[in-house]
C-alpha cells in the first residue's frame, strides 16, 4: 500500500532494444497503468511498453 493506502498493483514494465526490462511505474488500476503505457508508445519512444499485474510474469515471444 502506499501513503493514501491504495494497493498498487499494476506495473508498467519496459523492455529495450537488448531485452533489458525496467518498472517504469506502479499504479492502483490496470486502466491507469495502460493509460501511461499508451503514453510512452504515443511519444513514439521505440522500447516495448506493456501492463502488467503484481505476481504475474509476461511472457513474450
Amino acid at each position: 500500500m502506499n501513503e493514501s493506502g491504495a494497493l498498487l498493483s499494476w506495473l508498467v514494465i519496459r523492455q529495450d532494444d537488448n531485452g533489458n526490462r525496467y518498472r517504469v511505474g506502479r499504479y492502483s488500476t490496470r486502466a491507469e497503468a495502460q493509460k501511461v503505457a499508451d503514453s510512452l508508445e504515443d511519444r513514439g519512444h521505440k522500447q516495448l511498453y506493456w501492463v502488467e499485474r503484481i505476481g504475474q510474469t509476461a511472457t513474450t515471444n
